[in-house]
């Protein structure tokens, strides 16, 4: 099992988690140095907020958990790949690596759609690695 592998079986669990309570089944989880600092699962059902992706939720725990909004030394895991909005929020965290499972051909914008995590005009790119865990990820 690769690092990747691994980091992703974690974020599928955050993503059993929203399926358990009857949200979109998406988790994720952002590494600095091989430590997990911040976990999250979709919450937008529950607590009817639009920009409560696991993503955004996890971006901003690791924020808090480094002091700083810049989170230039991690990486996010995420089940999904990243809409619009997730992707803007990567880019202006700096978050330099994403790695995510299944597509997502109606919203994704880190390589379907667009790919916004590679737009030279923006003042960072993030590598981005897909397909990890693709099939668990989306059987959700």
């Amino acid at each position: 099992m690769t690092i990747d592998e691994k980091y992703m079986k974690l974020a599928i669990d955050e993503a059993k988690k929203a399926e358990a309570i009857g949200e979109v089944p998406i988790g994720a989880l952002i590494v600095k140095d091989d430590e997990i600092i911040a976990r999250a699962h979709n919450l937008r059902e529950t607590i009817q907020l639009p920009t409560a992706h696991a993503e955004h939720i996890a971006i901003e725990k690791a924020a808090e958990a480094v002091g700083s909004w810049r989170l230039e030394d991690c990486t996010l895991y995420v089940t999904l790949e990243p809409c619009v909005m997730c992707s803007g929020a990567i880019v202006m965290s700096r978050i330099p690596r994403v790695v995510y499972g299944a597509a997502d051909p109606k919203g994704g914008c880190s390589g379907s759609l667009m790919d916004l995590l590679q737009e030279s005009r923006f003042n960072h790119r993030a590598e981005v690695v897909s397909g990890v865990l693709e099939e668990e990820c989306g059987d959700m």
